[in-house]
């Protein structure tokens, strides 16, 4: 295939050699399974170039999705158990992971049971956007579990707010106008 996409041909080697260097660019083979293997003239400078400028975009578009990491306690109080969960939220709106991870300390082990009611809160206050991925284990003095970003559920959380927006705007209506006589 020639440099402007046209079909030349079956040549022997030495002559798509002669063509490519008399256009001052390169034979690449493209597909060496075929029979006769197939070739294009190019710039192969610029194809790798262009190759490589794919890849790089292609890498800065996949997010990386790192893991953050919110601690809580069996104690913990009203205030901070909201701004812990809001945390979270943003977090998983941002699209990253969330280990919660809650701590016991001295007597507090004896009761799970408290660990597990705070993490099934945290669940609950952020099921509209995100679902558990891990579910909580105990290890050693410390509950875990993994909270991931749900795209269905946030956007059926959005819907849900714009519905609910749409309904609490009630319509201008027109009132009537008077007529003089």
């Amino acid at each position: 295939m020639g440099a402007d996409g046209e079909q030349i041909g079956i040549k022997p080697l030495p002559e798509a050699l002669a063509i490519a260097r008399s256009q001052d660019l390169d034979l690449v083979e493209v597909a060496d399974k075929a029979n006769p293997p197939v070739c294009r003239i190019m710039d192969y400078g610029k194809f790798k170039y262009e190759a490589a400028q794919r890849a790089k975009e292609s890498r800065r578009k996949s997010s990386s999705a790192s893991i953050k990491e919110m601690k809580y306690r069996p104690k913990i109080g009203p205030g901070d158990f909201d701004t812990k969960t809001k945390k979270v939220i943003h977090f998983l709106e941002e699209g990253h992971k969330v280990k919660v991870t809650l701590m016991f300390r001295g007597r507090e082990q004896s009761h799970p049971e408290l660990g597990r009611r705070i993490l099934d809160r945290v669940v609950d206050a952020t099921a509209h956007v995100g679902r558990v991925e891990t579910s909580a284990r105990t290890e050693g003095r410390q509950m875990t579990m993994v909270l991931g970003p749900d795209k269905k559920a946030q956007a059926a959380a959005q819907k849900a707010a714009a519905e609910q927006d749409e309904a609490a705007t009630p319509a201008a209506e027109a009132a009537p106008t008077e007529t003089s006589e």
